[in-house]
């Protein structure tokens, strides 16, 4: 179910420096967007709006993310 009021300017800014941390550690082991979509199942376009920060992945997509690059989750949560 959509949010009804847009989440505060704090979490915005937490989820686009999430984001950040999942492309910088893609980018650390030379993977495209498009592999880690792949091997998560997740869609390309929706992936990219996670590393944008324009996306709010549940859990399990970020459990999935990090496997698929090889980190350990908290790596790319972690700020």
């Amino acid at each position: 179910m959509p949010r009804s009021t847009p989440p505060p300017a704090w979490v915005l800014t937490r989820r686009r420096a999430i984001g950040e941390r999942i492309r910088t550690a893609r980018l650390q082991r030379d993977l495209t967007q498009e592999q880690v979509a792949m091997r998560t199942g997740i869609d390309r376009a929706t992936y990219n709006r996670i590393e944008q920060g324009h996306a709010s992945p549940l859990l399990d997509s970020l459990i999935l993310i990090a496997d698929a690059i090889g980190v350990p989750l908290h790596e790319i949560v972690t700020l």
